[in-house]
């Protein structure tokens, strides 16, 4: 359990990392320069277009990930119940979404042939925070639950 403790408040200072992190370099043609787009950046550009839109992406990308740590770092030390793990998990593949969504963007781009795309190093921090964060709830489940007589 100890490890699960210290994997998962590393998960605290991870996420913010990564939020901030290059998760692709964009640019419109071969010749030009390409912009870095960060998970804070394309926050920003959607507060500027689309407010709603904006609003379901910071839930997901920020929030969702970032509570589901802090619940899961509050059960392990005991200072909320462990009922509470099945809304955390939820929460925890909600924030999944993201990853998926990104990839379908870059793939999407990549195909229609307008522009360049490459992945950067945050696309990958962004993943393993978030599949960390599955697995370190999954492990928690295991040792939390009841074993049979």
């Amino acid at each position: 359990m100890k490890l699960l403790r210290i994997a998962n408040l590393a998960l605290l200072v991870l996420y913010p990392i990564a939020w901030f992190a290059p998760l692709m370099r964009a640019g419109l043609l071969p010749l030009f320069g390409l912009s870095e787009i960060s998970v804070m950046t394309g926050i920003q550009s959607l507060w500027a277009s689309d407010i709603f839109l904006a609003l379901i992406v910071t839930i997901f990308a920020l929030f969702a990930p970032y509570l589901k740590t802090i619940g899961l770092a509050l059960i392990h030390f005991d200072l909320l119940s462990p009922r509470v793990e099945k809304v955390l998990e939820i929460m925890g593949k909600l924030a999944m979404t993201d990853i998926f969504l990104i990839a379908l963007y870059i793939t999407l781009s990549k195909g229609i042939g307008i522009g360049r795309i490459e992945v950067a190093w945050g696309l990958y921090l962004f993943t393993f925070c978030i599949i960390a964060s599955l697995l370190i709830s999954l492990k928690t489940q295991q040792l939390s639950s009841p074993k049979p007589d």
